[in-house]
């Protein structure tokens, strides 16, 4: 199949396709800058590209974070100097989840919202491979010259300082670099990325946000974490205590939520961004649910926004869940927290 043919740019909404890729700001900067947009190549169906020639990298790219980036701008620099197109070959779904039917992915994003911070490193384009069972029966070999010689046309391809590919990763970058002289494939090893002598991971993001780390998880990712979701009804108590509440179910499934407790988040609705003050918890005080409940409570905002979307962008922690004595306790303790948001909130813009 030719190349052209199975390209959209990641900006447009083709029918059936994917419906939130690019943010506003992404677009905006790129086209006032002259940069050419995320272009996305679905092989779904056995597609193949038959005259493309990529530098390029794979992996599942979760979080897209600062160490992917490194990664990233490294395929960018290699690509320019040889005058190709800049890649990521990449998996819209966990690749365990396909082989385990109920595993239950912990994701930093969704695929979507991975395309999205894809596009906004300026890589040329983003290949989606479906991961498959039979594709995990390849050995390094027989995946590099199959599916990434053959059917995408690396021509060079980087390999993360500690990535393993191929059936049961049994092999590593000495035998990658073998098999890729064999079959005329130039293959590269990363360089590393560190924060204060720490390797940077996905794993290790998942794991601050369980621990309301959310400082030093945003550095890591090198944005600030995110919730997107659907507005939905909540037990209206906020209200009539004076705090009105959005009650959030996200959009993407296996998302991580970060540890219980309040936030200091920014929220965007209808294209403007609001102060806000989020609770994830399971209501110990008011004992309504034993489910964990998601809560954003937008300053200077009075409007229905029931069955509307909207992202909350995670800027500080502010203290774990807790039981009160009294409702009225609880209430003393939300006047206090909303004066410590809107403190830090006010720092963040210093």
């Amino acid at each position: 199949m030719c190349l052209r043919s199975v390209i959209f740019n990641i900006f447009f909404k083709p029918k059936g396709g994917i419906v939130r890729l690019l943010d506003k700001e992404t677009i905006e900067n790129a086209l006032l800058n002259n940069q050419r947009i995320l272009e996305h190549i679905d092989l779904s169906d056995n597609k193949k590209i038959v005259d493309g020639s990529f530098v390029a990298s794979v992996g599942f790219f979760d979080g897209v974070h600062i160490g992917h980036r490194h990664l990233i701008k490294q395929v960018k620099e290699e690509a320019k100097r040889l005058n190709l197109p800049s890649a990521i070959i990449t998996f819209p779904i966990h690749p365990r989840k396909v082989l385990q039917k109920d595993y239950q992915p912990a994701l930093l994003c969704g695929y979507e919202e991975k395309l999205e911070r894809l596009a906004a490193t300026q890589i040329d384009y983003c290949i989606s491979l479906p991961f498959t069972y039979d594709l995990s029966l390849l050995s390094a070999n027989e995946f590099m010259e199959k599916v990434l010689k053959n059917d995408i046309g690396v021509h060079t391809l980087f390999v993360g300082y500690d990535h393993r590919f191929g059936h049961n990763r049994e092999e590593g970058f000495n035998e990658y670099e073998r098999y890729g002289k064999e079959m005329g494939m130039r293959v590269i090893k990363a360089s590393e990325w560190h924060i204060e002598g720490e390797n940077v991971s996905s794993t290790k993001i998942r794991s601050l946000l369980k621990e309301g780390e959310i400082l030093k998880a945003n550095t890591l990712l090198s944005y600030n974490y995110t919730l997107s979701g659907k507005i939905v009804e909540g037990y209206r108590v906020g209200r009539t205590i004076g705090f009105p509440t959005a009650n959030i179910r996200s959009w993407e499934r296996y998302k991580v939520v970060p540890a219980l407790g309040v936030y200091a988040v920014l929220v965007h609705v209808r294209d403007v961004i609001y102060d806000g003050m989020l609770y994830i918890g399971t209501r110990p005080t008011l004992h309504n649910d034993p489910g964990i409940s998601v809560e954003v409570n937008i300053f200077e905002f009075n409007a229905d926004l029931y069955n509307q979307s909207l992202t909350v962008e995670f800027i500080d922690f502010i203290r774990s869940d807790r039981k009160f004595d009294s409702l009225e306790k609880l209430v003393e303790q939300i006047h206090e927290d909303k004066r410590s948001v809107k403190k830090r909130l006010q720092q963040e813009r210093v």
